[in-house]
């Protein structure tokens, strides 16, 4: 990728330290200014891209270099910076946090990568010199850290001067502003992290607000001359861990096939590179929504049933019954589908709401899922397919992530499950012809074989003249 394409990674020393707040203000402030701005998450979380797409108007993309090779990363923000004037790249937990203890596909790992500088968000509540001790030692932590500067999050405008003077000396990294305490834009949280950007119905007075105020306090012309001095991409401490490199998936010239996916405020969760990948292997993606719509879209010959958050929302799920019985009937009749997380559970008899009662579901996989107190099963996985089925032959493999409080009754045993950088393994997903359903998350262009499979099997399908 270009070594002069602008971008820039905002990271933090750890979670809750207001990068997402910073990022989404930072894009908006950019955008109000006229600039064309694109965005990527660094790992495999939803739901602050669901942010950056209400932000910028365009979705965001995931860079996960256990996912991804190096180079399909790079090509990911070389894609990005092609159609932007500059790229906001958000890291994902503390800044050299990545596969369990590891630095692997963290947001410095990222950083490295790609050649994109880096602006630590650092939390100023409760400290004064401790934030320069701070800023230091992620600065020096890696020779190549990319830690090009820093913003002060959540501290008062008298103490601000001392505090950049401060960290300006000890640390030698510049300070590009501040933002003031601001209750009245912070984002509030759930189980899996932030509620959705569909969920705040003030969402954007609050980015108006948040980007009125970077306007007075944050260097933002300093930050766009920062981000326009991209370093050549290379690689750091080169890790086993990091994606494997495929080759792209076949181009096809048969017909298109339509595919419904689920999308409403219960089912949600989708990479933005999936939809755009069985988009070009000729899938018509027909979104629909299992909450309002009383069957599925007319003429479809695929399902995707993506995460989210069906468990607050079952009780309207179980009254929808004319879209319950549609969905069995599709896949009792053979249609191809892939549910994940949340589409699992909604696949199920019966599901517990966040309310605590337990509702019926679709009933295409026996037994029930409920809340448990903890979360189960979080992270990282390398799944082996035990033997065939719609995405994976017998022995290939698929990376992916789990990520939730719900369990079920039987999670399924087609896959092993894998731990990376650990001895925990276990089994999981339901996977037959036309039907695969589990716990973990796929990131399809990781796996482009899995997604030709699947849109060929839609393909079939309609063949057959068995539409819904």
């Amino acid at each position: 990728m270009s070594p002069g394409a602008a971008r820039l990674l905002v990271g933090a020393p750890a979670s809750g330290s207001g990068k997402t707040t910073f990022t989404c203000g930072f894009m908006h402030a950019l955008v109000r200014r006229g600039l064309a701005v694109s965005a990527c998450k660094c790992g495999p979380d939803y739901i602050d891209p669901l942010f950056h797409t209400e932000v910028i108007g365009a979705p965001s993309r995931n860079l996960d270099l256990f996912f991804s090779g190096e180079s399909q990363v790079r090509a990911l923000v070389a894609d990005s910076c092609a159609i932007s004037d500059v790229v906001v790249i958000e890291g994902a937990m503390g800044y050299y946090d990545g596969i369990s203890v590891s630095a692997a596909a963290s947001a410095w790992d990222v950083a490295c990568a790609t050649g994109t500088p880096a602006v630590l968000v650092v939390d100023g509540r409760g400290r004064a010199r401790s934030i320069a001790a701070e800023v230091l030692g992620f600065a020096r932590f890696r020779e190549d850290s990319q830690v090009k500067g820093v913003v002060l999050n959540r501290v008062s405008e008298m103490l601000y001067p001392r505090l950049k003077e401060l960290v300006e000396a000890e640390a030698g990294v510049r300070v590009y502003g501040y933002l003031p305490m601001l209750p009245d834009c912070s984002l509030e949280s759930r189980h899996l992290g932030l509620v959705t950007a569909a969920e705040v119905v003030d969402l954007r007075a609050k980015l108006d607000r948040l980007a009125d105020a970077m306007e007075q306090t944050i260097d933002i012309d300093g930050l766009l001359e920062l981000a326009a001095v991209s370093a050549t991409a290379r690689h750091p401490e080169r890790s086993a861990e990091h994606g494997v490199e495929e080759s792209p998936a076949p181009q096809t010239a048969n017909d298109p096939v339509r595919i419904a996916v689920a999308r409403d405020d219960a089912f949600c969760f989708y990479y933005a590179d999936t939809l755009r990948l069985l988009k070009a292997l000729g899938a018509e993606l027909v979104e629909f929504s299992p909450l309002a719509d009383t069957r599925l879209p007319e003429g479809v010959a695929g399902l995707y049933l993506g995460g989210g958050y069906p468990e607050l929302h079952a009780r309207e799920l179980s009254e929808n019954a004319s879209m319950r019985e549609s969905v069995v009937a599709a896949i009792r009749g053979g249609m191809p589908t892939i549910a994940e997380c949340g589409g699992f559970l909604y696949l199920h008899e019966r599901l517990e709401g966040d309310d605590g009662a337990t509702y019926p579901q679709v009933g295409a996989i026996a037994g029930r899922a409920y809340r448990t107190e903890r979360l189960g099963r979080f992270g990282y996985v390398t799944l082996t397919a035990q033997h065939d089925g719609l995405l994976a032959a017998a022995g290939e493999q698929l990376r992916a992530h789990e990520f939730h409080y719900w369990d079920v009754d039987d999670p399924g045993d087609a896959f092993l499950a894998e731990k990376p950088q650990s001895t925990r393994s276990w089994r999981c997903c339901i996977s037959t012809p036309n039907l695969h359903a589990g716990f973990p998350h796929l990131y399809l262009p990781a796996h482009p074989q899995a997604a030709s499979r699947f849109v060929d099997a839609c393909r079939a399908f309609a063949q057959r003249g068995e539409k819904a």
